[in-house]
Order: C-alpha cells, then structure tokens, then sequence
C-alpha cells in the first residue's frame, strides 16, 4: 500500500511568508473552483533537473545528474501493482516483485542483490503498490555500468528461471511476510478490513498488494508468465539514473543493453474510479494479539495529482499536528483518551482515502473516541485556524521537502512515479509551486467536500473477549484468517541448479561488465571541540540542501536508574519535550513548528537520545529551544501523568507483540537478576506506578549531565557558528559528578538450551538466537562484523538468507549481527517463521552456525572485501549518514580517516583470519535459543534439538 506516496511526501511548499497575522481565517462559503495552473508569482529556488528519451521498444528512460557524492542511483519502475489484478489472481505484482530478484538467464542465482552485495550498493529492493512496482539501488558510481546490464537481464531475460519450485518456495516467502505484517501483529487485519468495506468487490482497489493467500497457492507458472508478457514489456516501464554519472557514456550502456528487449503489448491508462460512500459502515474484531482498543476511521478522498491534494496535504495537519491541533487535543489533552493518533494520507492513481487510527488506552470505550473526533472536527470549524498555524504547517513540509530529496534514490523513485503516472517526470518541479498556491479558501473548500459530516469505514479492534470496548453500532467483520495446520511438517524440494535454454541476444549477455574507474572516497573535514562544561561537539559541513541535523547522546539511561524505579529514565525522556519552564508544552511545541524543525527525545537503553533537524536558517533559534528542553525543564504534573499513561499504554501493546517479548525474554536470561540491563527500558507498569516527578527531578539533576553528553552536527552551519550558538548552553548547563559505573559481566553461559514463551495457535514462530558477545570499542569489532557478513549481515548474499528463505521457503527475513555498543554487546540472530517448521528452521540455523568457522571460503572473503571496500562511497550521501560517521567517531574515538584504516584492515584479512574470528566469537555451545510461538505444538518437538528439555516462560 502506498501510503503518503513518495512524490507527495518529497514535494511542498516553498515560500516567503512576511507580516503573519495572527487573525483566525474563518470557515466561509467557499466558491473557488480548484485550478491546476501554476501560478504567475511562483519562483521556486528548487529544480530537478532532467533529460528524457526513449527507445525504440518504448522504453523511457530519465537521467538526472547530481554530483554532490560519488554514487547513482538506477531505478527501474513498471505501470503495474496489485490494481491490474483479477479477482482470483490477487498478488500477482508483489509475488511477481519477489520473483525479479532471484535470478535471470545471466545474473544467475541470488540476481541482482548478490551483485549489489559484491559491488558495495545499499542492497537492491523493490516496493509494490496498488500502481506501481518499483526496483531500485544505490552504488558506487563504478558500477553503473553493472547495474544497466543487470537491470536489462531482469527486464527481458529474465522469465525462463522460473520453474514450478523456483514458484512455490518464493510463495511460501511472501507466505510469511504476510504472516510477519498482518497475522501475527495486533490489528493486523485493519487495513483489509478497510479496503474491503471502502471499495466495491469490483473496484481495483477492493484488495491490498498482498493479495489473498489462496490466490497465491494456486499461482501457476503460466500465470506468472502470463503476468510478465503483459504487463513487463518496457513500453510500459521507466529506467532511471540518478547521480553522479556521464549522461553520454551512460545513454550508450542503456541503448545497448536494453535495444534488444521486444516492445511489449500495448498498455492503456485506467480510468479515475473515485468512490462515494452513502452511508457509514462500522466494523469490529476481537483481535487476539490486541491488549488495548484501536478505532480506524477512512473517508474517501482524492486520486494522486487531484487539484485538492494539495490543499488535504495542508488540512490534515492542521487538524491533527501537535498536541494543539483540534483533534489531536481533543483526544489526547482534554478527554485523555489516547497518546496520540497517525493520519494517513494514502492516494494512488485511481483513488484515494484519509484513514485515522487512534491506539486507545486500556479499558477505553472506542464510542468514546469516536466521539471525540466529532468533537474535534467542530472545533476545527468553529476554532478555524490562524496564518501563523499555517505558516507552521507549510514551513514543516518545507523542512521534510528538503530531507527527503537529500539521496539520489528518492529523486530516482519520485522521477519515475511522475513519468508513469502523468508521463512529465518535470511535474517534480510544478507541484512544489501548487502547494505553496494553497489558500485558506482551499483548505475550506477540502474540509466541507471530503470531511464535514461524510459518510466513512470504521473498524473497532479490541482484544479477545473486549467486545464492549468496541463503537456500539459496528458489526462483526469478515476476516479470513489463514488456517494452517501447525502440526503439518511438510517440506519443500530443494531448487536445483536451472538448465535453461537463454533468450537470443545481439551479443554474449553472459559476460559482466567491468568496474568503471574507482571513486575517490576523500577523509571527511571533521571539525571537533570540548567544551568547558565537558560537551564533546563533532561537526561535519554540507550545504547540499539547506538543513541541518542534530543528535546529542547522553551516557546513562538504565545504567543509573534505581533499582526499584525502572523506567524513570525514559519518563525523563518523555517529558523533556512536554514544556520549559518559560514555556508550555503547547507553546514549546508551537515554537519548534514555526521553525519547520523537529526535536525529539527518547531514552535508549544506555544513552538518552535527542535529535533534531532544522532549516539552516534557523538554526540557532533550534538551538536556543534545545538548550532549553536540556536545561530548564517544566516538571508539569498533569503532563507527568499523561507520560504515565502514555508509557503504560505502550508496555499494554508490547505485552502482546512476539518479536518485544523475545527481547524483554533475552534480556532477564543474558543478566544476572539485579542488573540494569535486565530491565526494559520502559520499565513496568508495577515501577511506573512508583516514580514520582520527584523522582524525574532527582535524575535530571544529577545525570543529564554534559560530561556524559556528545553532540552531533550535520549540514550547512560551520563549526564556529555551532560553538558559537552554544555559549548559552555552556553557561547553563555546568558539569555534574554524575559517571557511568562498571557494570557487572552478563551470566556466564556453560551451555546452549531453549525457551519457550507461548502465544497459542499462533501462525508463526518468532525466533531470536544469541549470546553476549564482544562490545563496540574492542579492537576486534570491526573484523568480527565484516566475518558475520557471509553468515547473516549481508542480505542476499548470507548463508542464513540462501538456506533458510531462498531455498526453504521457511522465512521473510532473517539476519544475524553484533549488536554492540561500549557497554554491552550481543550477537543475536532473529528471525520469523511459519510455526509448523519451527524444528526445522531451528535446525538448519543451527547446522549453518556450528559449520559455518569450518566452512568460510576464498569466494565469501572476495565478496565480503568488495563490500566493505566499496561501500564507502554511500557513507556520506545524507545527512543522517553523516551525523552517523560524526557519532562512530565520537562514540568509539575514531580517527576522522577511520574508514581507510579499516579499509586497510579488510586488505589483511585472510580466509584463515575469518575462520578463527568465527570461533573465537561465535559459540554455538552456548547460544540461547528464545522461541515465541504456539507451545501446544512446538514446544515438545524442540527437544530434537538435542540441547536438553524445552524451559516454559510462560
């Protein structure tokens, strides 16, 4: 589902805005008819530029040259999702997406993402909506020329690797990816349940991407290769290039790879199939994964490119942005319903719906809720909305506009949508201009056409049993639940090797292309400082784009909490945002939206985090509010029992989701019973109920301490003006006694065993594997990593991935890493799995760990050097991963050249070498085995494992 689809949400207002009034602009009897002309005054300071052409089999192809980094992003998209579906053949696209990455007639197995493994790309990935399938990587610019030869196999030679077991073992993947995002998930089922009660049975949107399980088991070959000749012809896809690349030397490479690929059948556009709705439909669920109600409201709105979308995009903030929004304060500060509530804005080509979920809190009648949002509504109304709220609006789009521009592969993708879609890839440039044209007519006229007193879908989830929590007029919803039969055992065949017969070609296609000339990686102007209150700052300038990010890490969170008081940390956390002492939250939060800035701060389990991202223009006004979130906080006690609720509510929803269980589970097994890495970082709702503002007073004081403090700086602001802007904060922020103690080492673990928490008749297993391991400053870390990468850190080029997904079927994902920091460290596998083969996924994870120090080969050791080795030139690209490089620097005092030392790290790295950092930090003697699934029958079968009796959690 494509939800804020990426052209949207990449694209906003850019304007000037002097002189606000802070009058209300009231609701009228709006007249003004919608236009799609750009206006005369708009003078964007942004434009994309583009060159376009297309082949004689119709393929269209777009490049846009952006310099800034030495990498390009190639994206190939196709005029084609789960909308040109049939009834009975329903998630033909994305099983189809699944298909395009395994092999090709030259590509050979594991396809595009073991080359992009072996080129240093991001991994290649793909996305399927009700429109559009797009494939789309980040690499190294040598590899252009790779990536155009493997995107033309996959486009037109691709089809003949697909046998009957190729097919049923990639529909038992997305099997279980339906399983990992709907089925085994609280109100997993809600948006189905939407879909089908919005849309008519004949509408093209009336199922999700995912389609439906039986459609799936009965695809045949010959319906996928039916899918593919019709709707995989490249007159009906876009190519895009985009980066740093030679427009000339890469428009031969696309002429000759991809000239030979027959046009295929024509494809014409669909017809708009807006809906109305003339009456409201109210569906329940008792949800068995739910501990606490949600309501989801969804209102027929707008196709993609409709006149009103812009002003919605506008609207729905109002309404709901910030505590101070009408509905979001309704809900949440006066009726204290909820913490909060997510409205999303998802149109697509065809048509379009608003949908608001609203996660209550325990106990909460859901005709409550609903009636708050009525409530809400009418204040929009009657309240209406001033010129500074809409200032505050357009400049946060500004902001988000700008962040999300900042990699070559969101343009790529935003490219190909407008080209597919509308056949104007320039259309990137025009919509920035008809969302700046957004009037308080049009916002009124938006509200009173989708919104006031409409028709909508609603559906009460509540848990098992809850039904009165549930709005009193709804009805039993229709959920087809997938019935597997957990004690069935069945396993499928083993692909083989293909013999193919390959597809005619003008010339050998077999023979890889070689790497172009390699780019230079240049050390990073790393600019550093200690501060006389002991703040480490790390600053690294870009003037890119005109924003600038912001991280600052606090040592301590769990680390220094009282025993008995877990979770006062991230209480703290919490309620650093919730107002100052000059300011309310109300007020602390409307000054930070004036800005166009974020700021957030959350309470990891070592570290309190805050970050922050701002215009560049206000920068210094995002710093002098930071500094007093740090320094001066407000302490409001009505505030400080809305954070209670708020976390107890968050502890109610993990206590059901099996993936937060299994870590909560890692945690109190790995740590002796009173250490502080035992605990949750939420706490519990027995210590929640302890802690008292005091307490919050008492821990700010002593521990949000500069000393412990490392702040993090990214983007167009020089280091001077960074210390400059922190002059205030050095004066009001002294340093403490406060220091992070020595902790005591984890349990010593003498041999492996397993554990089993149960949720009944669950349709997967959550598995998480793992042992405590070396940390983040150890002089082996690095190379310990780059050894797990052949195992289960390099996508699909791990063993884990190629044994347990590829060829078995038995997962959506699974991956192995240390997870590591200075303080603590874990190497942990985890993974999902259908639950009548949890033995048996067990098995082969286990069987490829203990093999696997024996079995590392010359062939892993090349593809793991080309990874790392080349990799680096995706490092800098935004100004996340900048900040990221700045916080590896600080937190592990690294050298500003820290990337080509470990470059040269890698050089010396041998097979040998590999092998025995396998051993020597790998134990399979000694893993634990966390298991969450259905006990009635798995639990007994574990035993086959041969690591002593299944242990019950629960």
């Amino acid at each position: 589902m494509n939800v804020k689809p990426l052209a949207l949400a990449i694209t906003a207002s850019l304007f000037t805005l002097s002189g606000c009034s802070t009058s209300n602009l009231q609701k009228q009897d709006i007249t003004v008819q919608p236009t799609t002309e750009v206006p005369e005054h708009a003078n964007s300071s942004f434009h994309v530029d583009f060159e376009k052409f297309t082949l004689d089999n119709g393929l269209d192809v777009v490049f846009h040259i952006d310099k800034s980094d030495p990498v390009v992003a190639v994206t190939l998209a196709a005029h084609v999702g789960s909308a040109r579906e049939k009834v009975g053949k329903t998630g033909f696209a994305h099983l189809f997406e699944h298909l395009l990455f395994l092999e090709s007639e030259n590509l050979g197995k594991g396809g595009l993402d073991k080359l992009s493994a072996r080129v240093g790309g991001s991994g290649a990935n793909g996305s399927t909506n009700r429109d559009i399938t797009n494939y789309m990587q980040t690499v190294p610019n040598d590899a252009l020329e790779k990536m155009i030869w493997a995107e033309a196999d996959k486009l037109g030679y691709f089809i003949n690797t697909v046998t009957p077991p190729v097919l049923q073992q990639e529909k038992e993947v997305v099997k279980n990816e339906k399983r990992q995002r709907v089925t085994n998930q609280p109100y997993g089922h809600v948006f189905d349940v939407i879909t089908k009660n919005l849309y008519p049975a004949d509408h093209p949107y009336n199922w999700l991407p995912l389609g439906s399980l039986e459609d799936l088991a009965s695809a045949s070959v010959e319906d996928v290769k039916d899918f593919y000749k019709r709707w995989y012809g490249p007159n009906n896809v876009t190519l895009v290039i985009s980066g740093d690349f030679d427009s000339t030397q890469a428009k031969a490479w696309v002429e000759k790879y991809f000239n030979d690929i027959p046009r295929g059948p024509e494809v014409s556009p669909q017809p708009k199939q807006p809906i109305v709705l003339t009456s409201s439909k109210k569906r329940y669920h008792e949800d068995s994964f739910a501990q606490v109600p949600q309501l989801t409201q969804a209102w027929p709105s707008m196709p993609r490119f409709h006149p009103d979308s812009y002003a919605m995009d506008v609207l729905i903030k109002l309404l709901t942005d910030g505590n101070q929004a009408p509905v979001t304060n309704e809900l949440v500060e006066k009726q204290k319903l909820s913490s909060g509530l997510m409205l999303l804005d998802i149109r697509s080509e065809l048509a379009g719906e608003l949908i608001m979920m609203i996660t209550a809190y325990d106990g909460v009648d859901l005709d409550q809720v609903e009636q708050a949002v009525e409530i809400g509504l009418k204040r929009f109304e009657t309240e209406a909305f001033s010129q500074d709220d809409l200032h505050r609006v357009k400049v946060g789009i500004e902001t988000e506009y700008y962040r999300n521009l900042s990699s070559v592969v969101n343009k790529g993708v935003a490219l190909a949508d407008y080209n597919l879609l509308l056949n104007d890839p320039g259309y990137i440039n025009k919509e920035i201009d008809l969302m700046r044209a957004v009037s308080a007519d049009d916002i009124w006229r938006v509200y009173n056409t989708y919104l006031k007193n409409k028709p909508f879908v609603s559906t009460s989830f509540v848990p098992k049993g809850s039904k009165q929590l549930a709005v009193d007029t709804a009805q039993k919803a229709v959920i087809k639940e997938e019935q597997i039969n957990l004690e069935d055992i069945s396993k499928l065949d083993t692909v083989k090797p293909l013999q193919i017969s390959k597809t005619p070609s003008s010339f050998d296609r077999s023979i890889e292309p070689e790497f172009g000339k390699t780019p230079i990686i240049p050390t990073p102007d790393v600019k550093t400082a200690q501060l006389k209150n002991g703040l480490e700052v790390f600053s690294l300038y870009s003037d890119e784009v005109p924003l600038v990010e912001i991280k600052l890490t606090i040592d301590g969170a769990l680390l220094l909490e009282s025993p008995d008081k877990n979770g006062t940390a991230n209480l703290v956390a919490n309620m650093l945002t919730r107002g100052t002492a000059t300011k309310s939250a109300e007020e602390l939060n409307n000054e930070i939206r004036q800005l166009g800035s974020t700021i957030t701060v959350t309470a990891e389990r070592e570290q309190i985090v805050l970050k922050a991202s701002t215009l560049a223009r206000n920068y210094d006004a995002t710093m002098a509010l930071i500094g007093e979130i740090l320094t001066q906080p407000r302490w409001d006690l009505t505030e400080f029992e809305l954070a209670k609720q708020t976390v107890t509510g968050q502890l109610q929803q993990s206590s059901a989701d099996p993936e937060a269980i299994a870590q909560k589970e890692l945690y109190k097994l790995t740590y002796p019973k009173h250490h502080p890495l035992a605990n949750n970082t939420l706490g519990t709702e027995e210590s929640i109920s302890k802690i008292t503002i005091d307490d919050l007073k008492t821990y700010h004081q002593k521990n949000i301490a500069p000393q412990l403090a490392k702040l993090y700086v990214a983007g167009a602001v020089r280091h001077a003006d960074i210390q400059k802007s922190l002059e205030q904060l050095i004066e009001n922020w002294p340093a403490s006694k406060a220091t992070v103690p020595l902790l005591p080492e984890p349990n010593a673990l003498n041999s492996a065993a397993v554990y089993f928490y149960d949720i009944p008749q669950a349709k997967q297993s959550t598995l998480l594997i793992a042992h405590p391991s070396l940390k983040a400053d150890h002089t082996d870390y690095f190379n310990a990593t780059a050894m797990n990468y052949i195992l289960g850190g390099g996508g699909f080029s791990s063993r884990l991935v190629q044994d347990v997904r590829a060829d078995k079927g038995y997962t959506y994902h699974i991956r192995s890493k240390f997870d590591a920091t200075p303080y603590s460290s874990m190497f942990e596998i985890k993974s999902n799995v259908r639950s009548n083969v949890t033995l048996e996924s067990l098995e082969l994870v286990k069987q490829i760990v203990e093999e696997y120090g024996n079995t590392y080969t010359s062939a892993d050791l090349t593809t793991t050097k080309n990874y790392y080795l080349k990799s680096n030139a995706r490092r800098f690209e935004t100004l996340t991963a900048k900040v990221k490089v700045l916080e590896q620097i600080g937190t592990l005092n690294l050298a500003n050249n820290f990337m080509q030392q470990r470059n040269e790290q890698i050089e010396r790295l041998g097979v040998e070498d590999m092998k025995g950092l396998a051993k020597q930090y790998i134990h399979p003697n000694k893993l634990i085995y966390i298991v969450v699934g259905d006990a009635k029958t798995q639990a007994n079968r574990l035993t086959a494992l041969g690591l002593g009796e299944v242990i019950r959690l629960n």
